[in-house]
């Protein structure tokens, strides 16, 4: 097992839905969907802390496999803590090739904090055992 592979550590993807508002509009309603592992790291060089001070919130590193791309804007919660963040980079952007045997693709991603209720998953019914 990989330091990489330990790193890792449960996530859900959030999804974002428009959905009837009941007076003819619309409202956003977030869902949340697949469970990912990602290795989430805090950047606290001193180039970050001059960007933060400049107004640059993109502090974390987010690696994942390279079978789960984020895209920019897209949001998930660390299961851990609960915390949300919002991905500011592009996830097609920075990968391992098909060649390496590393397996991972990473994305800038800063706090963020929803501003309407996230609903759970919904629970996916088996058959129960008798």
């Amino acid at each position: 097992m990989s330091l990489l592979s330990e790193a890792m550590e449960n996530c859900i993807y959030i999804n974002r839905a428009k959905v009837s508002d009941g007076y003819g509009g619309y409202m956003d309603v977030f869902v949340e969907g697949v469970q990912f592992k990602a290795a989430i790291t805090f950047d606290t060089s001193i180039q970050a802390r001059v960007g933060e001070k400049q107004g640059v919130t993109s502090r974390y590193t987010v690696t994942t496999a390279k079978n789960m791309t984020l895209l920019y804007h897209d949001l998930f919660k660390r299961e851990r803590d609960g915390k949300f963040f919002r991905v500011t980079s592009d996830g097609d952007d920075k990968f391992t090739p098909a060649s390496a045997s590393l397996n991972m693709r990473q994305v800038t991603a800063e706090e963020y904090v929803p501003t309407s209720n996230i609903e759970p998953a919904p629970e996916t019914g088996g058959a129960e055992n008798e």
